[in-house]
């Protein structure tokens, strides 16, 4: 080995050891950290993968410095209250979760115990911390801010079907109306007449569709949900049987059959939830870290939909996509 070699090698294994120091347990035992997630094991897999990655990039790798405790609500937002109880009992150094029903569980079960969350809308209209810049109580993490988004879907409605005059929002009762009442704005100011199609579970998922249908709308905005990502594949079926365009947040909706996306990474958002877990296993508190927004957002389409809805999909937005499913 020449000295070069030699030194690179050095400097290598220097960088992995502090890594891993950096990363040991005070008491050298193995902290916790609890994951209460919306969904089911398969279905979160990716993102749960991004976490893990996350945090062994950081030093911490499960089942040696750190364990995980998994409580999976499995599309059923109901078990959430339970769920974070048995986290809290468990004594977990920080619980990781996301969406609305989910901080709120987790809220309700602990007031001390670190909660970092990856998804949710407006955290301070919400009332789960005081300010995004210095969150306060026991909770921060990252925000998308839905209701800044969803304008943007609408106005790529608009590109892709310019003569659009009417537009269904699938919304989830259970999640509560601050999404939807800043869609419905941002559809008048468009010119577009939104009409709302609220659903308390996927059983009322056939209805909404024939009624978007029978009303003659031009296509439906997915609003995010828990259960309708849950649900995406079933959701793409039916948009399809009637001939319905179906837009969101997420490019997993894409890739089961739905028709286009514009949001966030939401595996990368997982990943860099793996810093705020880092940071409060290490001492800060939650209230001193400000929350992230997303600087990145990504345009997905199916041009397999697009071709059995009939729709021709502006050659300015695909050369703008980010993933072309074919």
């Amino acid at each position: 080995m020449d000295r070069r070699s030699f030194i690179n090698s050095g400097v290598a294994s220097l960088i992995a050891f502090s890594t891993a120091v950096r990363a040991q347990p005070p008491s050298g035992k193995p902290l916790r950290i609890g994951y209460l997630n919306n969904l089911n094991p398969d279905v979160a897999s990716a993102n749960t993968d991004a976490f893990k990655r996350g945090l062994k990039d950081l030093g911490w790798i499960e089942g040696k410095n750190v364990e995980i405790e998994y409580r999976w609500a499995d599309g059923d937002m109901s078990r959430h209250p339970a769920l974070a109880a048995e986290l809290v009992q468990r004594k977990v150094d920080v619980i990781v979760t996301a969406g609305t029903q989910g901080v709120h569980a987790a809220k309700q079960a602990t007031s001390t115990i670190p909660i970092v969350v990856v998804i949710m809308p407006d955290p301070v209209a919400l009332g789960f911390v005081a300010s995004l810049a210095r969150p306060g109580g026991n909770v921060t993490g990252l925000a998308n801010l839905f209701e800044e988004l969803t304008p943007k879907q609408l106005e790529i409605l608009q590109e892709v079907i310019p003569k659009a005059k009417r537009v269904a929002l699938l919304s989830d009762r259970t999640m509560g109306d601050t999404i939807v009442t800043a869609t419905e704005a941002a559809a008048h100011s468009l010119g577009l007449v939104p009409r709302v199609l609220k659903v308390d579970n996927a059983s009322e998922f056939d209805v909404a569709f024939r009624t978007a249908k029978g009303e003659r709308d031009d296509g439906v905005l997915v609003l995010p949900s828990p259960v309708f990502f849950h649900n995406r594949v079933r959701i793409a079926e039916l948009a399809s049987k009637q001939k319905l365009g179906t837009f969101s947040e997420s490019s997993e909706y894409v890739r089961d059959g739905g028709f286009l996306s514009y949001g966030p990474n939401f595996p990368q958002m997982y990943y860099r939830a793996a810093r705020y877990v880092d940071r409060i296993l290490k001492g800060e508190k939650p209230g001193d870290m400000p929350i992230e927004r997303p600087t990145k957002f990504e345009l997905a389409v199916n041009l397999k939909t697009a071709k059995a809805l009939g729709i021709t999909v502006p050659k300015s937005l695909l050369l703008r996509a980010d993933e072309l499913i074919q």
